[in-house]
């Protein structure tokens, strides 16, 4: 497993991954997972360990459309790299384990971004050993500011080059602009040639 964070689909040509993080939530995650539906884009989602074991049943919705999971710790420290070596591991394999058991254990978990991108070194190190590839962005949409839908879509419009990752939130707040923005933003993304796909792993 490569310790390096993946900023990329590694795939030639116009792909895109679109990532979502923070959820699942009962108000938006199935929102956005029938609005991939309809352009049958594929995605991958960051889940917080304690929501994913709340909402199983998100979980398995997620894996049944063929997206793909992503660790994204237990707490969401966004100063993981302060804790304490033992602390850094259970979030990332405390949340691992509530995923995966969300999941009914058939779904694999491939990836783990850390809260705010704080990674380090030990912290790759930490995710690799677990199995899994740290994962990043090239795109920040910047929805989870709440910027308007018109500011979320130029963030993406204006940042996105083949091949890169998108950081968008089905969880963590009001995200109702995120699926506006969606609706808008999925069309585009078919319109201007590009394919959905998963980051490099």
């Amino acid at each position: 497993m490569d310790p390096a964070i993946a900023h990329s689909t590694g795939k030639d040509g116009n792909t895109v991954a679109l990532t979502f993080d923070d959820g699942p939530d009962p108000r938006w995650t199935p929102q956005i997972l029938s609005l991939l539906a309809q352009y049958h884009a594929r995605a991958t989602f960051c889940l917080i360990g304690p929501l994913a074991e709340a909402h199983p049943d998100l979980v398995h919705d997620i894996v049944a459309a063929g997206h793909r999971l992503c660790d994204h710790t237990v707490h969401h420290d966004e100063a993981m790299h302060a804790l304490s070596p033992e602390a850094q591991d259970y979030e990332i394999a405390g949340a691992q384990g509530m995923i995966d058991r969300a999941a009914g254990g058939h779904a694999p978990l491939r990836y783990f971004r850390a809260p705010g991108g704080d990674f380090t070194p030990a912290i790759r190190q930490i995710a690799v050993r677990h199995g899994l590839r740290p994962l990043g962005w090239t795109v920040d949409a910047e929805d989870w500011k709440r910027p308007g839908v018109p500011a979320i879509l130029s963030n993406v419009k204006s940042e996105l080059e083949p091949g890169g990752i998108v950081l968008m939130h089905d969880a963590g707040g009001d995200r109702s602009q995120t699926v506006q923005a969606l609706k808008e933003l999925l069309p585009w993304l078919v319109a201007s040639g590009y394919e959905f796909d998963f980051p490099e792993l």
